[in-house]
């Protein structure tokens, strides 16, 4: 119990006064007598002196609180006109009831943040060191409610869907109070929508037994009918009744429409037609679904959202939007894009499940009940869409394609053609204005059959023409006389979209065609105003003055500040147009291969910037270590920075980009620095956001260096690829690449990757049980790390040689040689790295016996990892500190830790690393008196041993053994 007045903390006095001051406060403004209060504070023994102790008691009180608080009357005291919240009690109190009225009307986030509100409130033991039997009372009173408001709470983490990161608290709460059923309950329930049927199982197991030999009681009703549900898979139990958004400050209501033009113009009967079938999904007679197809640049995209937003009242509760890339060889992916709708409507991260079915089954729920537009631009076909499509009355979709969808079974088709001649002059018009166009009247007539009524064609002539006060719409009406740029326009289909982005590539000046066709060369979803400016061996602000221009004309999207990307179609007339256009001065050269010239110097280029900022990255995270300096010979230079944290968001903002480039650049004069720049990219593959495209990327260019038969590429791609091997815990095929590529580097006399080889390979022995040959490979490392003067490299072998020793039996060794490992990181002030020398050290100490130790070596190393955003390490760590509580007999923290563990290496770090933390969660749960859970963790555990032929196999089946300790 502590009083404040303002920041001030007031001395409340002796344990007795503040008893006093307790039951004052508990009484809520209600008069308590003289009597009430010595029995409050010393039950049925007062002291002889008593009254006049409660007395002083009261005096001291009145001295210490503001004036009028303590009154005295009717022979006694009570406490009034304190300000509003100004105890936490009655704020909590207040919180509980708004939070179970919130419940009742529906309002699930609402009532579960006011709760957590309510149970932030509580701050160590309620009333702790106020001694007397009133406060006893209070005590069990407070505590008895805390424990109700935290099963209400965690009943709705349930209902929201929140299981998984609900096991974790729940395991610690079952094990702090034992007989409480309904935590038991709640942890059955949580576990089993978990996928983990036989841990559940197991709780109701373990709870009958304590039940039995506790209390010589069975289970209360609720828990067997829970438990036989779930023996029979009730489908009731699968997922929330009601699927509800993570709570938010305010309700979610996404409005991702993009901006409709101002200028729109013409196809009133088109916005009349689908006006009315979007106006039937709204009022709930039917989920409303119109699909537009037309052939590209035909203003599909500008009529879905313009009538999208003319119907934004009748979808009060969103509209969500995706530009779907069907014209691309990369369409979205439905469980992509259901990822970003979820978390739009309010879902968090954690509740989103991995499958497509289980994702379109949430989305529905979500929506259900809720009147939401959908826009779905640019489908490749109905099989893209249909995951996407609302599944209840209320809800509508809009969808644009260029295939018209005749298997869309219930959708609206809408064939959209080209404009009538007045409504394309009106756009044009309104684009030019209505003075120069009037005058000229013939010629701007002229011009928008030349375009041949398609409206992007139109507006893209228009807008060059309103660009250029000199010319007038005679000029373009000259310039658009030549049939080649016309003919394609009177076809269907892709055609006369590249005959309509060529008018628009015609009127460019000389500049910008040259960025235009340049931008379209690199493969990636968007590119960089700084990496474009590699592209076009430009400074960064003519670059910009050139990428705006092209975004004026339609032919760039700006897809956020400072990044810009091309429609699909228009990247590959970019390319095409690069083919034709781009080749070498001399007179009547005929065009060059693509990637030849300037071409290639443009992709050269952006692989130099590339390499040269991933380089910086890796310096600034790796200080001292030197393969920085082992990397191809560029020419363009790249990015610096002024701390890791700005270099680390540049590296994971340019992830996808560079990671589709480097599949690109897998050829001929490129290979070698793409390979490079993989490997100083190494951070995309530990982080788990991008490990699977960091893999991909790494085969790719592992195949090219065999198909090119460079050893020293072959050997460094090896390198990248073993990495994405060890991070997966595929540790056979680790080795395999490693041993390939030492002897790939030694025939090349490449030193870098025969370091790094070598210490892969001994940290690939450490887990395989090959102690004494993952010795020899470290110390080879550590003295070829030390030939190249690589002294962040020595480290690393230095901290994984410790863990070698530790596993050898020889923990002294152990702590000193990781202690030296950090010693050269923290001088080289190598953070990140350093943090894995915490880790190794953390392990030794925990094999010593040194616990408090281990676990703050082990809590730095936690902290530098999440900050760097390596969930596999973060991951790990969790594991190690589960361990280390274990070995101290805490279980209930090990258990916690172990929990953290497993969500956060959820899709990275593999399964064999999965099976140890399931075999340490077992451990721990054996020490919490849960056999029954512990051996479904270790059957689990078992059965992943067993698949990969993984030694822990034998341990576990120890565990397993009716007289295994644990």
């Amino acid at each position: 119990m502590r009083a404040r007045r303002g920041e001030e903390v007031l001395n409340t006095g002796s344990p007795q006064q503040r008893a006093l001051l307790a039951a004052l406060l508990l009484r809520e403004g209600r008069t308590a007598t003289a009597a009430e209060l010595i029995d409050a504070l010393w039950g049925e023994e007062p002291p002889s002196q008593a009254l006049a102790a409660v007395r002083t008691y009261a005096s001291r009180l009145r001295k210490i609180l503001d004036p009028g608080i303590l009154v005295s009357e009717s022979g006694g005291y009570a406490i009034r006109g304190l300000g509003e919240d100004a105890l936490d009690l009655a704020a909590a109190q207040e919180l509980a009831t708004e939070a179970e009225k919130a419940r009742s009307a529906g309002d699930l986030c609402h009532a579960r943040d006011t709760l957590t509100r309510a149970l932030a409130l509580w701050d160590g033991e309620v009333l702790a060191g106020v001694p007397g039997p009133y406060a006893e009372a209070q005590r069990v009173r407070l505590q008895e409610w805390r424990l109700q408001l935290l099963e209400t709470r965690l009943d709705m983490d349930l209902e929201q869907g929140c299981h998984a990161e609900a096991v974790s608290e729940l395991t610690a709460l079952t094990a702090e109070h034992p007989l409480r059923e309904r935590l038991r309950e709640l942890l059955m329930l949580a576990l089993y929508r978990s996928g983990r049927q036989a841990e559940a199982l197991a709780v109701y197991a373990d709870t009958r037994r304590l039940l039995a030999d506790e209390l010589g009681v069975d289970p209360r009703p609720g828990l067997r009918e829970l438990q036989q549900r779930i023996l029979q898979a009730d489908p009731g139990l699968a997922a929330p009744t009601s699927p509800q958004p993570e709570p938010v400050a305010a309700p979610v209501r996404p409005a991702q429409l993009p901006a409709t033009v101002p200028d729109f113009t013409g196809r009133a009967s088109f916005v009349t037609e689908l006006s009315q079938v979007l106006a039937s999904g709204s009022e709930g007679r039917v989920m409303a679904v119109s699909a537009l197809a037309g052939i590209g640049g035909v203003g599909k995209t500008t009529l879905a959202v313009h009538v999208a937003h003319q119907a934004r009242p009748a979808f009060p509760d969103g509209q969500l939007y995706v530009d779907l890339q069907g014209a691309g060889s990369r369409a979205a992916e439905p469980e992509t894009v259901l990822g970003a709708f979820l978390r739009a409507l309010g879902t968090a991260d954690s509740a989103i499940p991995d499958s497509l079915q289980e994702r379109a089954a949430l989305y529905r729920s979500v929506l259900d009940g809720r009147r939401v537009l959908v826009l779905l631009d640019n489908a490749r076909d109905a099989a893209q869409i249909r995951p996407l499509l609302p599944g209840t009355e209320g809800c509508a979709a809009l969808v644009t394609s260029r295939v018209r969808m005749v298997d869309l079974a219930g959708a609206h088709l809408v064939d959209l053609d080209v404009m009538s001649p007045d409504e394309a002059l009106q756009l044009f018009t309104k684009i030019v204005g209505e003075e120069r166009v009037a005058s000229e009247r013939k010629a701007a007539l002229d011009v928008v059959a030349a375009c041949g009524f398609l409206p992007l064609a139109i507006r893209i002539a228009a807008s060059r023409l309103a660009a250029r006060r000199t010319w007038t719409v005679s000029v373009l009406a000259a310039k658009l006389a030549d049939e080649r740029r016309r003919l394609d326009e009177l076809q269907a289909g892709d055609l006369a979209v590249k005959a309509t982005f060529e008018l628009g590539y015609g009127q460019l000046e000389p500049a910008q065609a040259r960025a235009f066709r340049l931008l379209g060369l690199a493969d990636g979803p968007d590119i960089s105003l700084a990496a474009a400016a590699a592209v076009l061996d430009l400074p960064a602000e003519d670059t910009e003055d050139l990428l705006e221009a092209l975004v004026d004309t339609s032919l760039l999207e700006s897809a956020a500040p400072g990044r810009y990307r091309f429609h699909d179609l228009v990247r590959l007339y970019a390319r095409a147009c690069a083919e034709r256009d781009e080749w070498p001065p001399s007179v009547g050269a005929p065009p060059t291969p693509f990637g030849q010239w300037r071409r290639e110097a443009a992709m050269s280029r952006l692989l130099d910037f590339y390499l040269a900022t991933a380089a910086a990255v890796y310096a600034i995270e790796r200080p001292g270590d030197r393969l920085v300096e082992h990397l191809e010979e560029i020419r363009y230079p790249g990015l610096s920075f002024e701390d890791r944290h700005t270099a680390q968001d540049w590296l994971y903002a340019e992830a996808n980009a560079l990671l589709a480039f480097v599949q690109q650049c897998a050829k001929g004069a490129l290979l070698r620095r793409a390979v490079d720049l993989l490997w100083v990219a190494k951070d995309l593959a530990e982080s788990g956001a991008n490990s699977k495209q960091y893999e991909v990327a790494a085969v790719a260019l592992r195949d090219a260096a065999d198909a090119a038969d460079d050893p020293r590429s072959r050997a460094r791609a090896l390198t990248t690829l073993t990495n994405v091997h060890l991070v997966a815990g595929r540790f056979e095929q680790a080795d395999a690449e490693a041993r390939l590529a030492m002897d790939l580097a030694r025939a090349a006399d490449d030193l870098a990757p025969s370091c790094w080889a070598a210490n892969d390979r001994g940290i690939i022995a450490l887990y395989q049980g090959r102690h004494p040959e993952g010795e020899a490979y470290l110390k080879e490392a550590i003295e070829s790390f030390r030939l190249d003067r690589n002294l962040a490299g020595e480290a690393s072998a230095l901290c994984n040689l410790s863990r070698i020793h530790l596993a050898m039996g020889q923990s002294t060794s152990a702590v000193e040689l990781a202690q030296q490992g950090i010693v050269i990181y923290d001088r080289l002030g190598h953070a990140l790295r350093g943090a894995n020398g915490r880790y190794a050290l953390g392990l030794a100490l925990t094999g010593q016996g040194r616990l408090d130790a281990a676990v703050d070596r082990l809590t730095e190393a936690l902290e530098v990892f999440r900050d760097s955003r390596q969930r596999l390490w973060e991951g790990m760590t969790l594991f190690r500190l589960a361990e280390a509580h274990l070995v101290g007999r805490r279980p209930t923290q090990a258990a916690a830790l172990t929990e953290q563990a497993l969500a956060v290496l959820r899709g990275i770090g593999g399964e064999w690393r999965r099976g140890n933390v399931l075999t340490v969660l077992g451990r721990a749960l054996s020490g919490l008196g849960q056999p029954g859970r512990a051996e479904a963790c270790w059957q689990e555990a078992l059965g992943i041993f067993e698949q990969l032929g993984s030694p822990e196999a034998a341990d576990v089946r120890l565990l397993l053994t009716p007289s295994a300790t644990v």
